[in-house]
């Protein structure tokens, strides 16, 4: 056993219950074991098991590749696929940690979250079920690996989906404080994909209507939010601002007193993530740093607020 990534296991365990008895109880309750037997194991008199420490890090969101790696100057980051068709048990394992984190969000009232993208955020259109459907018609399009390519109208959600969608809505609009830096070309591209998929007759007329409809009512609450400074249903303040130069792809952060994380978001629909501490804060500071380059539109400078939604609704009306 190397004592050296041991011991950040056991400071990890510590930041999660700073208080010994605290800690000590939560392992207790967790692991199924006497309280003296966790007291050894966090004097290091008896080591955990494998089977305790990778329950420990599934429960509580520790990585262990981050404490493998601590002290080595190597940062790991994680990609977990979920094939979003037809997902396997353990995808939808993974879907639920999703969920868990953002419940976690929203019990911190610290809980800050950031998004710059250039594609519209699981986080907008979570709300609106036809959008997030292409956005899931988009990827097997992509890179489903279909021996046929599927219609617009074959796109089903399974329920795990549709539950997900739900509390991923509403969950998130209880972070509290919200900011997105958005390119300038953001609904421009989701409308150019819709007109590239409905000429080649993957979507039909009225789907195309349908989607036109949606981002339309997308439109109009995202001004609502922009001129409130805030989610309507919640009161939480959001920040929208419009990068003055064009964004790769898109990439976040999640940061509490106890639970930080960063991510790249790859081909379209996964996720990239870490949790060293150091990475998260270097994140969170580089995409602060993307406000100096962007017009912020929500709460004060109602001119640029009023023309960047009457350009995108025009977008929209050409659907």
């Amino acid at each position: 056993m190397d004592d050296t990534w041991y011991d950040f296991f056991i400071e990890a365990l510590y930041k999660k219950f700073p208080q010994k008895m605290q800690l000590a109880q939560a392992l207790t309750n967790l692991l199924f074991i006497e309280r003296e037997a966790v007291y050894r194991r966090l004097r290091k008199d008896v080591p955990f098991t494998v089977y305790e420490m990778a329950k420990i890090s599934s429960t509580w969101n520790i990585s262990l590749d981050e404490i493998i790696h601590a002290g080595s100057g190597n940062v790991a980051f994680t990609m977990k696929p979920i094939n979003y068709i037809d997902p396997s048990d353990t995808e939808l394992v993974e879907v639920q940690k999703r969920i868990q984190r953002l419940e976690h969000l929203e019990t911190a009232a610290d809980a800050e979250c950031m998004e710059v993208c250039n594609k519209l955020p699981r986080s907008l259109i979570a709300g609106f079920p036809p959008l997030y459907q292409f956005k899931i018609f988009r990827w097997a399009y992509e890179y489903g690996n279909l021996e046929e390519n599927m219609l617009f109208s074959q796109i089903r959600f399974p329920e795990y989906a549709s539950q997900e969608l739900e509390s991923y809505s509403r969950l998130i609009k209880n972070v509290a404080e919200m900011t997105y830096v958005w390119d300038l070309r953001l609904f421009e591209y989701i409308v150019s994909d819709i007109q590239f998929f409905h000429s080649i007759l993957l979507v039909s007329d009225e789907e195309k209507d349908l989607l036109k409809k949606e981002l339309l009512a997308l439109l109009d609450y995202l001004h609502e939010v922009a001129t409130k400074g805030a989610f309507p249903e919640t009161n939480n303040k959001v920040t929208i601002c419009i990068s003055k130069i064009n964004i790769d792809t898109n990439y976040s952060y999640f940061y509490t007193d106890d639970l930080r994380m960063c991510r790249i978001h790859a081909f379209e629909k996964y996720d990239i993530f870490s949790f060293n501490e150091e990475m998260v804060n270097n994140f969170r500071n580089w995409m602060q740093l993307k406000k100096r380059i962007s017009t912020q539109i929500s709460e004060v400078d109602e001119k640029s607020r009023i023309e960047f939604f009457m350009k995108q609704r025009q977008l929209v009306e050409k659907l």
